[in-house]
């Protein structure tokens, strides 16, 4: 609180005690009041209206400064009112009582909201889990009958349905993840095994190189994540997927590469934001442009660093980058 702001403020009132002050004089003066006692009663006056001034003044700036460097400081603005003592002076008590109010109301809005939306994101993983039943059952009557012309769209669905899971699990506050060391060889192993049919019909080589080391992360969401880099891979032409670990003394960098159509350099730096399909999803079709989404929100809330680099008609890869602690160094069995 700036002295030139309060004096600002005060303006009106100190107009209007001087024109007081002046009418008193005019009266004390017609009724023939000695010089000296008009020249006491002024001093007294003012002297007690300038000390009044000067504490008020004091007081407030001691309060509103700690009220600006608190709301510079805090992460949680809206916990503001609950680090502020009380005033003492009016105006600044009903400021702190309306602030604190507010917070409360805010705070039991987000509650709400907070409450509906976790009830709506164990919706989705409850319908998630019933639905992928009979998708289960449908796949392996298509298996059975050797009727694979239903396969394609049932993997499809499938892999819709993932995306509805885990981009409701993205968004959550809560842990429904468990940090731990992760293989990444059987990792890759599951993904290709998954995916192993519609590999071979495409005629898509794998090649895996550096693999058997271990990396902190969740496995049921580094599967998806791989599963997704996969996806695209054989969405997109590819022809040869190559996966491949650099083992660092920090960090751990998996690198996902493919020889598919490759990402046009205009539409790389959007790559990771949501509903973007680009170029290349208008031409091949069938892309919701949520995947990469997901993906990177995942790798966000689990630490770790994501990046692209591609060129057109060569080659796409992406880069996960996994963080090392004391557990890393687990052995891959």
């Amino acid at each position: 609180m700036k002295l030139s702001d309060f004096l600002r403020d005060r303006a009106a009132a100190y107009a209007i005690g001087i024109g007081a002050w002046g009418m008193a004089l005019i009266f004390l003066f017609a009724f023939r009041v000695p010089l000296q006692a008009v020249i006491i009663v002024s001093v007294v006056v003012l002297l007690g209206a300038f000390v009044t001034e000067v504490r008020d003044f004091l007081r407030k700036k001691r309060w509103y400064d700690k009220l600006l460097h608190c709301l510079e400081e805090m992460d949680q603005k809206y916990l503001l009112p609950e680090m502020l003592e009380a005033p003492d002076f009016c105006d600044g008590q009903i400021l702190r009582e309306v602030m604190q109010e507010t917070s409360r109301s805010m705070c039991e809005q987000v509650a709400v909201h907070r409450r509906e939306s976790t009830e709506f994101r164990e919706y989705i993983e409850l319908w998630v889990h019933e639905i992928k039943l009979p998708v289960a059952g449908l796949t392996l009557m298509c298996h059975n009958d050797g009727n694979e012309r239903y396969s394609e769209l049932l993997r499809r669905i499938d892999e819709y349905i993932e995306n509805v899971l885990y981009y409701a699990r993205s968004g959550s506050a809560g842990g429904d993840y468990i940090i731990k060391p992760v293989s990444l060889r059987r990792t890759f192993a599951d993904i290709a095994v998954k995916n192993r049919a519609e590999l071979q019909e495409r005629g898509i080589a794998l090649s895996a190189e550096g693999l058997g080391v271990n990396v902190m992360t969740d496995g049921k969401w580094l599967t998806f994540i791989l599963g997704q880099l996969m996806g695209n891979s054989m969405k997109y032409g590819a022809s040869e997927i190559t996966v491949t670990a650099e083992d660092l003394p920090d960090r751990t960098v998996l690198h996902f590469r493919d020889n598919g159509a490759g990402i046009p350099e205009s539409d790389l730096p959007y790559i990771f934001t949501k509903s973007f399909t680009g170029e290349n999803g208008h031409t091949h079709g069938h892309s919701t442009g949520m995947g990469l989404y997901i993906v990177q929100k995942l790798c966000d809330k689990l630490g770790h660093a994501v990046e692209a680099e591609s060129v057109q008609g060569e080659f796409t890869e992406l880069r996960i980058t996994f963080g090392k602690n004391d557990l890393h160094n687990v052995t891959d069995l």
